[in-house]
């Protein structure tokens, strides 16, 4: 394992995130962009590359292309070229893949992110449209021995390529933008965002150097669909190259891919250039037009964006900036908060649940916010309870999990577990008396100035009283009558 990065190492991290495009159909040819399918089952002529079968472009995904470009604030090209890439795998029937290399249909653009909760902006180069290729799938049983087949059910599915300028310095830096990415391309409805089908899944750029010096030699990490791997990786890559260059070897250019079970990564050939792929025009499609009009209908059909919203949400109800941004992680959490808000709840005692309790159990029964068991309204009407002093936060909780468990009515489900905040002052004096006679060696704490002492004092009353005592008047009772 190769030791901690120096501090007198700089990363030097950039992304390129391939995103598969939710079409109905392929990028070059009408057979269906579907998930799971029966091995080659989904293959036509165009995707088999047979004899005379030509290539048309996806209109819809030339759409979703110019989608992302207005929402990055990129330049979509009015005119852009498909190229020919030209190499060899067994999974691609062609020999080449169609792409975009000289004039690509994005250029430029930022994407909105925050880091260490400051918010940030990584620069893209570019975005292009391109097709997939095939899979091979290993481990296979013939005949008693490991084979390898082609699926080429993945061939020709339409892909986003969204390549970052090398702006990332750590690895944690590097997974906040590609989450953040995510996150936009699912929120634009241009990619389902399933990392575990390879539906968004990135490659990164990775080089070291001296702070101030020229960029060094970069490697490349292939077919990240994690967000942790991609970490992981990273880091693993840039103490490999620091190790490497203090021993006196140089980093040469490769393509690696990462091993999660052993937290490493290998190579897996010499990284090409881009002349090793005899780039050139395809000659079966002609340039991508893209007029004016055409953009402007798509901008008028997008929505309010995570950035823009969260920037909202921050003027609008005085939220912080790391709050608002990690509700507006999706459409799904953001119309969730917006719900709640809606129903009459506080913005921030919501932010709060929303991103604590509720995110806790979300995440405990591996759900989506979409999922949730429990309604926005419901969730309201318990912080309302717990704003007009009925529940405690203890109380809440119960109440909160009566709720996830499939219990209706949070007043119904207070009253039925008799869960009302007891607010009577002669209750809460009496409490307050029994609890002083029984804890004399905390009363005296707190009389010799040990004023930490009252923290145990009240928790004594909360527990004599089963968490239903008002904390506030609970506090106010304990220091008149110690102070008496």
């Amino acid at each position: 394992m190769p030791h901690s990065p120096s501090s007198s190492w700089e990363v030097v991290i950039g992304l390129e995130t391939h995103v598969q495009l939710s079409t109905a159909s392929k990028m070059f040819s009408d057979a269906p962009n579907v998930f799971g399918r029966e091995p080659n089952s989904l293959a036509s002529e165009v995707d088999l590359a047979l004899p005379g079968a030509l290539p048309v472009a996806n209109r819809a995904a030339v759409e979703r292309a110019i989608r992302f470009g207005l929402a990055i604030g990129g330049t979509v090209a009015p005119m852009s070229v498909f190229a020919r890439k030209n190499y060899f795998y067994p999974d691609l029937p062609k020999g080449y893949q169609i792409s975009q290399y000289e004039i690509p249909v994005v250029q430029g653009g930022q994407v909105p992110y925050v880091f260490e909760g400051q918010p940030r902006l990584a620069q893209l180069t570019r975005a292009h449209l391109e097709e997939d290729a095939g899979k091979s799938v290993h481990g296979i049983d013939w005949g008693g021995q490991d084979a390898t087949g082609i699926d080429l059910n993945r061939a020709g599915t339409p892909l986003l390529e969204i390549v970052s300028e090398p702006v990332l310095r750590s690895p944690a830096e590097a997974a906040a933008y590609a989450r953040a990415l995510h996150a936009l391309v699912v929120w634009l409805d241009i990619c389902d965002g399933n990392l575990q089908e390879g539906s968004f899944r990135c490659d990164a750029n990775v080089s070291v150097r001296r702070p101030g010096q020229p960029l060094g030699t970069r490697c490349e990490i292939k077919n990240l669909n994690s967000f942790r791997f991609l970490e992981r990786a990273i880091e693993y890559e840039a103490r490999r190259q620091i190790e490497l260059i203090e021993d006196g070897g140089t980093v040469r250019q490769q393509t690696l891919l990462f091993d999660p079970d052993r937290g490493q990564t290998r190579p897996m050939r010499s990284k090409e250039d881009s002349h090793d792929y005899r780039y050139f025009p395809d000659p079966d499609l002609p340039p991508l037009l893209i007029d004016a009009p055409w953009v402007r209908r798509v901008r008028e059909g997008l929505p309010e964006l995570p950035a823009q919203m969260a920037e909202r949400l921050v003027r609008e109800h005085a939220l912080p900036p790391a709050d608002a941004a990690w509700l507006t992680q999706s459409r799904a959490h953001a119309a969730y908060f917006e719900a709640c808000v809606g129903a009459g709840a506080a913005p921030k005692p919501a932010a709060n649940w929303i991103m604590g309790e509720l995110a806790a159990a979300l995440n405990r029964a591996d759900l989506d916010i979409a999922d949730s068991p429990l309604p926005a309204a419901e969730l309201a009407q318990l912080l309302l309870r717990q704003a007009d002093a009925t529940l405690s936060g203890k109380t809440a909780r119960e109440v909160f999990a009566a709720l996830w468990e499939g219990e209706r009515g949070v007043d119904a489900i207070i009253d039925r577990r008799g869960l009302r905040q007891i607010d009577d002052g002669a209750a809460i004096a009496d409490a307050v008396a029994a609890v002083l006679a029984a804890n004399p060696k905390n009363v005296a704490e707190y009389r010799a100035g040990k004023t930490k002492a009252l923290n145990a004092l009240v928790g004594q009353v909360m527990k004599a009283t089963g968490g239903r005592a008002n904390p506030q008047q609970v506090g106010q009772a304990l220091r008149a009558a110690l102070d008496a």
